[in-house]
Parts: C-alpha cells; sequence; structure tokens
C-alpha cells in the first residue's frame, strides 16, 4: 500500500471536548493525543474503527466527509455505480430493498450493485485458500481497520494476513467488468476505514470514493428527498447470496461454508475492541494457532460508526437475517451460480506492506521516574482506576513517555494537586487579608505620624515660654506664699508632661536610625529586667528555647521595647500573677515574648492596640504612644510585633502575649533607617 497518503479520519472540534479522556479508553490504536487539555487525533495512527465517533457523548469527533467529492462524480458525464454494503438493511430498517435501491438511484447513481456478491466471491477464495496444502495461518483482511491495525503495531505478521481482497474491492472489480472500465465506482456503508482503504490500495483502486450510510442520508436531506417516497428499484446483477451475511460476526464463515469446529480451532473468530487486540496479541504470542483467524474491529459490520440510528446490536442482526433469509427463498440459485462462475477467474489477490507506527516503551528507570512525578511513589499508590482513559497508571505513564498524554490525566494527582492549591490559596487569602488590614493601618499610622510632626513642632516652643515663666515665677515667690507656690508647681508638672507627650510625638514622627550589634538575648533580658520595678505580688519568670540565642539589633532600642513591654503587663496585674519573658531563635528569626495572667485586652480595641494615643489605661495614667514606639522601633528592624489576649474566662485563662520578631538577617546596614509599617494584631 501507498503509506504516503493517510486521510484524517476523524478529526476533533475543540470547542466541544470537554476532555473526559471516553475516546483515549475506547481507541485500540491509542491514536489519541492529549495536549493543552484537548483530545487529537493522530492520523498516522489511527485505523479507523470509530469506536472514538460512537462513544463521544459531546459529538466532538468528526468524520472525514466525502460527499462533497461524491456531489462532484455525479455531475460528471462518465456514469456512477453504488455498491452498497450488505448491512444496509439494519442500516434502513424501515426500508425495503427496493426502496433502498430506489433512493440510491434518486440521487442520481446510474448503477446500484450489491457488495455482498463481492463478498460472494471472497468467501470462495476463503475456502480455497484453506483447502490448499500446508499449515499456514492467516488473519483475514475482510476490514480494513483490522489490516490497518496488524500493519502499523504489528508489522511482524503483515505475511500472515490473507492475500484476498475485502468485499468492497471484490465488488468493484465485478462492476467494471460487467459496466465498463469507465464506470466510477463509489461505496456505501458503516465502515469509516472504507475511506482510508480505497487511497491505500496496493493496485490502482477500482473504488473512487466512500460514504457511510449516515452520510447517504446526509446528501438525501440536502436534495429534499423522502426515502420512504422515492420510486423502487431493483438492485442491478449480479445479485448477493450468502455474501450478505458478511457484516454478522462469523458471516464470512458461514458464507465460505467453512465450519468453526472447537475441538479442532483451525477457525477462530471474534469482533469488537477487546476481542480483536487480544486475539492478534496471542496469535502473534503463539498461543492462537488457528488456520484462519476473522477478526472484525466492530462487533460486526451492523455496529459500525457509519450506521445511522441507535438501534441495539441485535435488532440490527435480526433485520439481516431476516433479509438473507427472504433473498434466499426468492433467489434464482441457477443464475446466482452462474454469475459466480462467471467470475470465477476475476483476480480478487491482495498485497500487503508493513507501516510501522510502533514507539519503544521507556525502561524500567525512566517509567519509574514518570511514576513518581504522578505521586505513585509505590504500587500501592497505584490506583488503576481508568479515569485517564488507560487501564492502568503503568499504562497511562508509557503514554506519558510516548507523548500520547499529560501528567493531569490523572484523577488522584490532580485531587492532591487541587487540594494543595486550595490549601495555598487559603494561605495566601489569609496573607491578602493581612495585607489589607497592614496597608490600612499603615496609612492610617502615616497621617498621624504627620499630625503628630506637625502639632509637636507647633506645641514645643509655648511650652518651651510656659515652663520658663513658671520657674520665673517660682523663684519670685518666697516660700511662705504656699498656695502660690502649689499653683506654680501643678504649672510646670502639666507642662513637663505636656513636653513628654510632645516628644513622644517627635520620637513617633521621626525615622532613627538603628545602631546595630551582636547581642546575647539571655544575657539582655537579665539585664533588662535589673532595670525594672516589678510589684512583690508579681512572679517573674524567664524561658529561652531554641538553637540560638544571638541576635543583631539596637540594644538601646530594644531594651525600650522591651522596657515597654514589661510595663504594660505588670499593670496589666494589679492584683499579682504571673510575668513570662522568654526568647525562641533560631538560623532565620529571634523571637521575644512577653505573657502576662492580668485581665487581657478585649477582642474590639486588638485592632487599635498599636495606634499612636490609644490606651486602656485610666485617664492620666498613659500617653498611647508606648506601644506605637516600640512597634515602630521593631518595624525598623525589619521585624513584626503582634499581640494574643483572652479577657474572656469563659474562653480560657485570661492575659496577653505580645510578641516581637526580629530577623537574623535584617538586610540593614548599620544606621539606615526602614520605612514604618503598619502592625498586625494576632498570631
Amino acid at each position: 500500500m501507498d503509506r504516503s497518503i493517510k486521510l484524517p479520519l476523524v478529526t476533533t472540534i475543540r470547542e466541544r471536548c470537554r476532555v473526559c479522556y471516553t475516546c483515549v479508553r475506547e481507541c485500540p490504536a491509542k491514536a489519541i493525543r492529549i495536549a493543552e487539555g484537548q483530545a487529537d487525533v493522530i492520523t498516522a495512527r489511527c485505523i479507523g474503527c470509530g469506536n472514538c465517533v460512537q462513544v463521544c457523548g459531546q459529538h466532538a469527533k468528526q468524520v472525514y466527509d466525502s460527499t462533497v467529492h461524491v456531489s462532484a462524480l455525479l455531475q460528471e458525464a462518465a456514469p456512477v455505480a453504488v455498491i452498497v454494503a450488505p448491512s444496509y438493511p439494519a442500516a434502513f430498517p424501515d426500508l425495503t430493498a427496493n426502496q433502498v435501491a430506489g433512493l440510491f438511484r434518486a440521487l442520481g447513481f446510474a448503477y446500484v450493485c450489491e457488495v455482498g456478491f463481492g463478498a460472494d466471491l471472497v468467501a470462495d477464495r476463503y475456502r480455497r485458500l484453506l483447502e490448499a496444502p500446508g499449515d499456514k495461518r492467516y488473519i483475514a483482511t475482510s476490514c480494513p481497520a483490522i489490516v490497518t491495525y496488524v500493519e502499523r503495531f504489528y508489522p511482524e505478521l503483515v505475511g500472515a494476513l490473507a492475500p484476498i481482497v475485502s468485499p468492497m474491492v471484490a465488488e468493484a472489480r465485478v462492476v467494471r467488468r460487467e459496466y465498463g472500465e469507465s464506470v466510477k465506482v463509489v461505496f456505501a456503508g458503516p465502515c469509516i476505514a472504507k475511506k482510508q482503504e480505497l487511497v491505500s490500495a496496493e493496485q490502482d483502486s477500482e473504488t473512487d470514493a466512500a460514504l457511510t450510510f449516515e452520510e447517504v442520508l446526509h446528501m438525501a436531506r440536502e436534495r429534499g428527498l423522502d426515502p420512504g417516497k422515492v420510486p423502487p428499484s431493483d438492485f442491478d446483477p449480479p445479485r448477493a447470496g450468502l455474501g450478505a451475511l458478511f457484516p454478522l460476526s462469523r458471516g464470512l464463515i458461514q458464507s465460505a461454508n467453512l465450519v468453526e469446529d472447537l475441538t479442532l480451532n483451525d477457525i477462530i473468530t471474534t469482533d469488537g475492541r477487546h476481542g480483536f487486540i487480544e486475539a492478534v496479541k496471542e496469535f502473534q504470542a503463539g498461543h492462537c494457532t488457528p488456520r484462519l483467524l476473522e477478526v472484525l474491529a466492530c462487533q460486526g459490520c451492523i455496529m459500525g460508526p457509519g450506521m445511522p440510528g441507535n438501534e441495539p446490536l441485535f435488532r440490527r442482526r435480526h433485520h439481516v437475517s431476516r433479509h438473507v433469509r427472504g433473498r434466499l427463498d426468492s433467489m434464482d440459485l441457477e443464475a446466482w451460480h452462474r454469475d459466480v462462475e462467471r467470475f470465477a477467474d476475476l483476480d480478487l489477490s491482495q498485497t500487503f506492506s508493513a507501516d510501522d507506527q510502533r514507539v519503544d516503551d521507556p525502561s524500567e528507570e525512566e517509567l519509574r521516574k514518570i511514576l513518581l512525578q504522578l505521586g505513585k511513589t509505590c504500587v500501592e499508590d497505584e490506583l488503576n482506576c481508568g479515569a485517564c482513559g488507560y487501564e492502568s497508571c503503568r499504562e497511562h505513564a508509557v503514554a506519558i513517555y510516548k507523548g500520547l498524554a499529560e501528567d493531569e490525566m490523572c484523577l488522584p494527582y490532580i485531587i492532591d494537586k487541587l487540594r494543595e492549591t486550595v490549601n495555598s490559596l487559603a494561605q495566601s487569602k489569609e496573607k491578602l487579608a493581612q495585607t489589607q488590614e497592614t496597608l490600612m493601618q499603615t496609612e492610617k499610622i502615616a497621617s498621624m505620624g504627620q499630625m503628630a510632626a506637625g502639632i509637636a513642632h507647633e506645641l514645643n516652643n509655648p511650652l518651651g515660654v510656659i515652663l520658663m515663666y513658671a520657674h520665673m515665677l517660682l523663684e519670685d515667690y518666697n516660700v511662705a506664699d504656699k498656695e502660690m507656690c502649689e499653683d506654680l508647681n501643678m504649672i510646670t508638672q502639666q507642662a513637663d508632661r505636656c513636653k513628654t507627650i510632645v516628644g513622644g510625638l517627635l520620637h513617633f514622627a521621626r525615622q532613627h536610625k538603628t545602631a546595630l550589634i551582636l547581642v546575647d538575648v539571655r544575657r539582655f533580658v537579665e539585664d533588662t529586667l535589673k532595670l525594672m520595678v516589678i510589684p512583690e505580688n508579681i512572679q517573674v519568670e524567664t524561658l529561652h528555647e531554641g538553637s540560638s540565642f544571638y541576635a543583631q539589633m539596637d540594644r538601646d532600642q530594644i531594651t525600650q521595647v522591651l522596657t515597654n513591654l514589661i510595663g504594660n503587663a505588670c499593670h496589666a496585674m494589679p492584683d499579682g500573677g504571673v510575668l513570662t519573658i522568654g526568647t525562641r531563635g533560631d538560623d532565620e528569626e529571634m523571637r521575644f515574648f512577653v505573657r502576662d495572667t492580668g485581665v487581657g485586652v478585649p477582642e474590639k480595641n486588638l485592632k487599635r492596640i498599636f495606634e499612636p494615643f490609644f490606651t486602656t489605661k485610666d485617664v492620666g495614667k498613659g500617653t498611647g504612644m508606648g506601644l506605637a514606639v516600640s512597634y515602630g522601633i521593631v518595624k525598623m528592624h525589619r521585624g513584626n510585633m503582634f499581640v494574643q489576649s483572652n479577657c474572656d474566662p469563659d474562653k480560657g485563662p485570661t492575659g496577653s502575649t505580645f510578641t516581637f520578631v526580629l530577623p537574623k538577617k535584617t538586610g540593614l546596614a548599620v544606621g539606615e533607617a526602614p520605612e514604618a509599617a503598619a502592625p498586625v494584631a494576632g498570631m
């Protein structure tokens, strides 16, 4: 055969393909490639069985259209004959044989002949082949999909293909001898693979085009023909005999008057995707050794992909059997025998050649790597669920190696990836929420920082004047005027307090520089506690965990942070409690925490706790600047500060834990000041 000609028998309508992998599962030649989420048919591997067309629920597979070519042939001057496959009683169950012939004549065909007569001649050749001496084993060649399958995937069996043409080619040769070499011949039947057969025959093909029965009805609709109302007509001679049984499984055997004797095992017949694959495989391995292996890609031609309607197998089988039985009751046997004798010398020989489309399988090591990337780390992980379209995980891995499949076809793999994605999205959502809150706080603090700087600048000088004149007045009045002295002292105290607040505002607004040094945090905590006055009713505990106890930081500034947190913790425990100061370090960060067993902070206040001027202390006992300044210092160290707190005894022990984290590698040069960022409440 001429291997350079390969028709795209089946193609995918990409807009309809839902990537359900059903076509992958049903393709015996594994001619479906999944690429970028689309199922594409590989023309070089496709055998034309049409399984993918029949099982696609989305109707995403379309068959090569021959109607345009046939319409053009009918417009030419040369007469056109149609040779109709013997499965037509099942294709047109509501029509008589004469109505079927009349439909084709109405479409413009000059001659309407039965492929069943060509099948009679082919059956005779098979009988002669098996009666010849010798023990050579053969594979029947009536089904073009089987022939192509052997040529492309079992090329070593090409020599076992029976050297006999198909009934289509046999009938085409009959028609040309009977009606002249100038006649054009069109095949009409249930088979897609016939379209490829007629362009790849070793000899000059006697058939000019091939239609499916579906396409025949399409042409009739386009011409406005009602198949049930066309004028009836007879088929042109020669008429078919038992060859009309060819579309049924074992039809060849009965037509050739052969016997499938199960005790001798000389003849084996099977059909369908699973049957023919196993039969050819066993035949090649030598486990199946019949003289003749008759296999059909479909469950008989009556179940071919070009058949219209959805009738089940045995109903279609009934239509054909009834038609043949009626034919045999009324046929002229003598005339049929004369016709068979007339064409006894017709050359029905055929040769075949290999068209190897096999791809080498991966090594065990390469296969294991692919399985690992699919998450199959052991045999137990190979679920063999078939969701990918392949019968086992290993078959899927082999297909990936051959470029026919993708990792994403594996359902457990996709579920695992989806779970990872969901978890990642959940984390991203949480981070995004924190970032949004941080941005809002940043804008708020930036605005307050600008306002604080302006207020501090405007108030600093007047406060200085007030303090200076208050001290001058104190010097002018003697101690005897106690009432005046008390009033002046009150003025200086409150002015000093205002100056302290203004100093805090300036401290908050300015970007201070950090002097980073390497600090032993255990010693640092001890030294800081020595600076504090802890009430006697508060028990102090220290806790140091982790593998590293050194960090780079500005010692004075972090001392200010820690003393502020310790002071706040003591204030939260007026009736006593436990104060815990702890650290936890590793190679990436150093974490400080101050925990108290006090009254806790209400949840509504947690988001505002680091804002300037916000305080839960009584009026006159706090400026609300301590935590804001502390937070700014931690941020200058490229760290973070957050708080956990519970004030409801029903939910557990009350108290607060303030934590600030300093990175081991701050990315700051000594003296550099980063931009302030907003705090985040909660862990």
